[in-house]
């Protein structure tokens, strides 16, 4: 109605300046990799201005990956807008409150300080707010994953090397929905100007303390790892990326 059209106004202008905004979501798609049947999540990062989009799949979704898919959305679209409009993630938002109230997560709120851009969250039940990325989401499923389901990815870096070839043709294929003499990457090489540059990426581990057995085994997300015995039974700090676990003792990777 028209109290909600006002609200949406208010909260997300129908028209965006060259580098103020980026929308993130996440989708959930099914899809063989390597074999194995993966409920993947999938994150999309749209620039509001030129359109511009960037996919990124996980085999699920955790601080970990929230904080890659920003850093590699980020370095496809050439910089940082100035603010970012997310629904309720429970990976950013650890407590919705009355309004616009949020308890944001620590390491997600670090994230956000390190690219220096404003995080905005929707408000609940309003996804009308983050419309383009959701119609990113059901466009992009419609023009990439029917696709890509009749593709063999033997991993995730294949797939994702795939996925982010078909972002770029469709930026040279698409027009822009409000200006149709320019194609999105057209539009993304004009916001690209606008944006904030792009600085070392942030360090986004997931870190847990864990003990190390009589073994020299520490469990990280259900596997274990071996570290050097003269940290048996000892307390470890370890870091956990989308690729890789890091585990500190001391200040000293182990």
């Amino acid at each position: 109605g028209e109290g909600q059209q006002a609200a949406c106004k208010a909260f997300v202008p129908l028209t965006f300046e060259l580098g103020e905004a980026f929308q993130f979501d996440w989708s959930e798609d099914g899809l063989l990799v390597g074999g194995v049947y993966y409920r993947m999540q999938v994150s999309h990062m749209k620039l509001c201005a030129s359109g511009a989009f960037w996919l990124v799949a996980y085999p699920s979704q955790g601080h970990e990956m929230l904080f890659d898919a920003h850093t590699r959305s980020f370095a496809a679209l050439g910089g940082v807008a100035r603010r970012g409009i997310y629904d309720n993630m429970k990976t950013a938002v650890d407590k919705v409150k009355k309004g616009k109230g949020r308890v944001v997560n620590a390491r997600f709120a670090a994230m956000c300080a390190h690219y220096l851009f404003d995080p905005d969250f929707c408000n609940r039940a309003s996804g009308w707010e983050k419309g383009r990325v959701e119609k990113d989401v059901q466009d992009s499923r419609r023009r990439i994953w029917v696709e890509a389901g009749q593709w063999r990815f033997g991993s995730f870096t294949e797939l994702n090397a795939w996925l982010g070839e078909r972002c770029r043709a469709l930026w040279r294929e698409l027009r822009h929905p409000q200006h149709k003499a320019f194609s999105i990457a057209e539009m993304l090489e004009l916001e690209q100007s606008h944006l904030m540059p792009m600085p070392v990426a942030f360090d986004g581990y997931v870190e847990n303390p864990a003990k190390v057995s009589s073994t020299c085994l520490v469990t990280v997300a259900r596997n274990r790892y071996s570290v050097p015995c003269e940290w048996a039974g000892q307390m470890v700090s370890t870091h956990l990326y989308p690729a890789q676990i890091v585990v500190v003792a001391g200040d000293a990777m182990v």
